[in-house]
């Protein structure tokens, strides 16, 4: 069956991490998630749209990075450099035709190797770090108490700390400061219109988790004509 869900996993750090792999054969795209609070919110588009290159006969998986979703590693002691090796790791059981990284996942795509990359409005490091700032700021205005990023950046300095719901350790902080998205040769998308461009809409500046069915037929379509 086409869209037949399947549980893999892959070994890192003497764990076994979920690939949710939809489709038949061997994974030909592996996909590499947003990160924290925006994964939640792309991740049912991103199932639907491996649904939909199942049906063309593409099977891809969607890993769980340590830390996050249903692995069991604690998120504090992950980093980008952790997250990176295990991006690689990931590729180097599965050998992918195609990384396809979302996001943040653009900032820890580059060790693995693959003969195509694909990437979906890639973010800064010190953007998403800027938002998980601002999320603390706000809820503890509401509990009143008032904190400024640059205090909450030096307790992440020497202390894990929470940024919307996250416990970051000091090396996921300082690393999403400085991180940018490697310059390795990639087709780039974004949601919009233009060059360039794939229908839909920036599910992750949503409040709340949500789908987009069309964006997810653009993403298969768009990876679809990039294998072929």
């Amino acid at each position: 069956m086409p869209g037949a869900l399947r549980h893999l996993s892959y070994h890192f750090d003497g764990r076994a991490e979920q690939l949710l792999t939809i489709g038949s054969g061997d994974p030909a795209i592996l996909f590499v998630p947003p990160l924290f609070d925006e994964m939640n919110r792309m991740r049912r588009t991103l199932v639907l749209a491996m649904h939909a290159l199942a049906v063309r006969d593409i099977a891809s998986t969607l890993m769980d990075l340590p830390g996050a979703n249903e692995s069991l590693a604690p998120l504090e002691e992950q980093s980008l450099t952790r997250w990176r090796e295990a991006v690689a790791a990931a590729a180097g059981q599965i050998q992918p035709r195609c990384i396809a990284s979302v996001r943040g996942g653009c900032l820890i795509d580059d060790g693995a190797s693959a003969e195509l990359r694909w990437r979906l409005s890639p973010a800064k490091g010190s953007s998403l770090l800027k938002t998980l700032l601002r999320t603390r700021i706000a809820g503890e205005r509401e509990d009143g108490r008032i904190v400024t990023a640059g205090e909450l950046m030096e307790q992440a300095s020497s202390a894990p700390i929470e940024l919307a719901g996250n416990w970051l350790g000091p090396a996921m902080v300082a690393e999403l400061d400085a991180a940018r998205p490697a310059e390795v040769p990639a087709r780039e998308v974004k949601p919009g219109q233009g060059e360039g461009a794939i229908t839909g809409s920036a599910l992750w500046l949503r409040a709340e988790p949500g789908e987009d069915a069309a964006m997810a037929q653009a993403i298969a379509d768009d990876l679809a004509e990039l294998l072929a």
